[in-house]
């Protein structure tokens, strides 16, 4: 197995040699600073990075992650198999807009998703990347639409996006009853602007938008205070 084929954390591994997309720091933030809940649901699992981060986090929760991408499910069931926190975490190889013609009811307190957020128009040409990014396999207003139906009042739903579709996600969450809640704007330095947001939106009205800013490393490139004791529970 090829060193990029393998990640280790500290309580489990994962596997990556069959998915597309490869543990990086968007499954870092949103694995850490996401909302979790008794029952949680995780849209888009990948290699389930982010059900075993969020079933370490909360030790009481049962976590039912979904994935279109069979070479990905590949690597997310060995990884779900082999960690410490397996029965608790199921796996179902199926597309979200599959999933909620099967499951249209309030069942989730939690629901996490790394949304694809690129235009059809940059479509690379790998199957699994392009579902992976792009939002032609799940487009805002069906992925917003659907968390709306399987969210049970005051139900959180978090995601990571870049700053450029910020504003459009926000916009289709609203659009179905989603409220913007808490909001990190995560910085790669301290003269950047920031490149990732982590948002948490919540299924009821919300007074006041909670707002953070951090950043993953200083200006000397060194990894930021932050960012180590973010991380500290789950990297090696």
């Amino acid at each position: 197995m090829r060193r990029n084929e393998l990640f280790e954390f500290k309580q489990f591994n994962i596997q990556q040699s069959h998915t597309a997309m490869k543990v990086g720091t968007d499954s870092d933030l949103l694995g850490t600073l996401s909302q979790g809940g008794e029952h949680t649901l995780d849209i888009g699992t990948g290699t389930g990075v982010l059900s075993l981060m969020l079933a370490q986090r909360y030790p009481n929760a049962t976590i039912h992650a979904i994935e279109i991408d069979e070479n990905a499910c590949v690597d997310a069931q060995y990884n779900i198999d082999n960690s410490p926190f397996r029965q608790r975490i199921t796996l179902q190889h199926i597309a979200f807009q599959d999933y909620i013609v099967k499951h249209n009811t309030p069942t989730y307190d939690s629901i996490v998703c790394n949304p694809p957020y690129f235009d059809q128009s940059l479509e690379n040409d790998d199957l699994g990347r392009r579902r992976a990014r792009h939002s032609s396999s799940l487009p805002f207003t069906i992925l917003a639409k659907g968390v709306s139906t399987l969210l049970k009042k005051n139900g959180t739903f978090s995601v990571c996006i870049p700053p450029e579709v910020l504003n459009k996600f926000c916009d289709e969450c609203l659009f179905y009853g989603l409220n913007l809640d808490t909001l990190y704007r995560i910085k790669t330095k301290p003269e950047k602007d920031a490149k990732r947001f982590v948002a948490i939106f919540r299924n009821c009205y919300v007074d006041n938008i909670t707002t953070h800013n951090f950043c993953l490393r200083n200006s000397d490139n060194t990894r930021s205070s932050w960012y180590i004791e973010l991380m500290q529970p789950f990297h090696l």
